[in-house]
């Protein structure tokens, strides 16, 4: 089973529909009721599910390094939503960055900032 860009693009929809201006209901939805809470909850759950990969990382658990990979992009697609950005824009992000070398492109936002651009 591969994952692609739909599914991504799925995932935001149903995110986006438990947002409580979408109908989403914080009593029925974990996700409504991260959003009726904020950023700071929702920051909160990106911070926790780091942690939790950093851990199964260290442990060199296979499967909870992927459940938790899971986890934090889940809740990082909440963070998104929360502030209108879709998967799609981070996609074409990578895209950009495709090719060009880590190092290279840490220079050249660098170089960006420093002259008033964006990152």
């Amino acid at each position: 089973m591969t994952a692609s860009n739909d599914t991504l693009a799925r995932l935001a929809a149903v995110i986006e529909s438990r947002k409580p201006a979408a109908g989403g209901d914080p009593d029925k939805s974990y996700v409504a009721r991260l959003f009726s809470k904020g950023d700071d909850a929702i920051l909160k759950k990106i911070g926790e599910e780091a942690t939790e990969l950093v851990m199964a990382a260290k442990d060199a658990d296979r499967q909870k390094i992927v459940y938790e990979t899971a986890d934090l992009w889940f809740h990082s697609l909440i963070a998104l939503a929360q502030h209108g950005i879709s998967p799609a824009e981070v996609l074409a992000e990578l895209e950009r960055r495709e090719g060009l070398s880590g190092l290279e492109e840490f220079a050249l936002r660098k170089l960006n900032q420093r002259e008033g651009g964006s990152p």
